[in-house]
């Protein structure tokens, strides 16, 4: 697990699966804008959910934000267009409605291991 003071980053469980479907999937506006894919209906427990759990690949990551101290489920991070030779990647953070707000965004984006993401940082203290 990457931990910052108030977030971290995990592996997804199969508990997470049907929680990040249902508030962050099923909520179509929000995911319409955040997603480059059409949304469509996908029906609870299905394997085609972007949430399942797959085998790691070398391109994309998964993770799941949890709000430290109550061990509660917060969000999803992505790192997605991984290039290991070039040393990048995008980076998308969502977090359920129950967590309104940057404070667990900005924390998640501070988890940076290598600490090189100061620009990012400067951005990520604007929202």
């Amino acid at each position: 697990m990457l931990r910052g003071d108030k977030v971290g980053l995990r592996a997804r469980h199969e508990t997470d699966v049907p929680v990040l479907q249902s508030e962050l999937y099923d909520d179509v506006a929000t995911r319409s804008r955040a997603d480059s894919r059409p949304w469509r209906p996908i029906p609870p427990g299905s394997a085609a959910s972007p949430y399942s759990i797959a085998d790691p690949t070398d391109d994309v990551a998964y993770f799941s934000v949890v709000e430290l101290g109550v061990d509660e489920l917060a969000g999803e991070a992505v790192l997605w267009g991984i290039d290991s030779h070039n040393r990048t990647a995008h980076l998308g953070i969502s977090l359920r409605p129950a967590f309104p707000g940057p404070r667990q965004s900005r924390e998640g984006v501070r988890l940076d291991p290598l600490g090189v993401d100061a620009p990012l940082l400067v951005v990520a203290g604007r929202a």
